[in-house]
């Protein structure tokens, strides 16, 4: 497996090793002491996701604070563009955002510690998509940023508006959110 830096250096991407041949293909999508390794990152992941979006719909930018999640993410089907936020207000990244395609074609996973936000971009119809989750969904706890706030200035790949919940269209601006210490 190998590991590509991001904009955020504490956000990077997991890339496969594949083996690939006439019958098809095998790959490791996981492994704690080759994560551990390549991130310097040990934990749990207690929790697995998945969804499912068209063409064009875009989910998050998602959050948990007091139960801040890692995501590690990848594509079962189809094609995303998929950003992480730094909402440590510490951190001198503080408000800036990394955003990268991910899709089934390629394997690769993103890491998006705990104190990012996240969200994604669905570039094809019925792209499908896996989280693993380092701490439980806490929806109490759960907010919403701005997936086109200004201040941000996320070039998300979409010409028009993208198809959201209510909940996403009503994100906060990066001023206006509750963040990290």
């Amino acid at each position: 497996m190998n590991v590509i830096k991001t904009e955020l250096p504490e956000v990077v991407l997991l890339e496969p090793r594949v083996f690939e041949d006439a019958r098809g293909l095998a790959y490791e999508s996981y492994n704690r002491r080759r994560f551990h390794e390549l991130t310097g990152v040990d934990t749990d992941f207690v929790q697995d996701n998945r969804s499912r979006s068209a063409r064009n719909v875009l989910r998050g930018l998602h959050y948990q604070v007091v139960k801040p999640q890692g995501k590690l993410i990848g594509v079962l089907h189809g094609e995303i563009y998929d950003v992480a936020v730094d909402l440590r207000k510490s951190s001198p990244h503080f408000g800036r955002w990394a955003g990268f395609t991910l899709s089934a074609a390629d394997r690769r996973m993103a890491w998006i510690p705990p104190g990012f936000a996240h969200g994604f971009l669905a570039l094809a119809d019925a792209t499908e998509v896996h989280y693993k989750l380092s701490d439980f969904w806490a929806p109490e706890h759960e907010r919403v940023l701005l997936w086109s706030d200004p201040k941000l200035g996320i070039r998300w790949p979409i010409k028009g508006q993208p198809i959201l919940s209510p909940r996403d269209a009503k994100g906060a601006k990066l001023a206006e959110a509750e963040v990290f210490p």
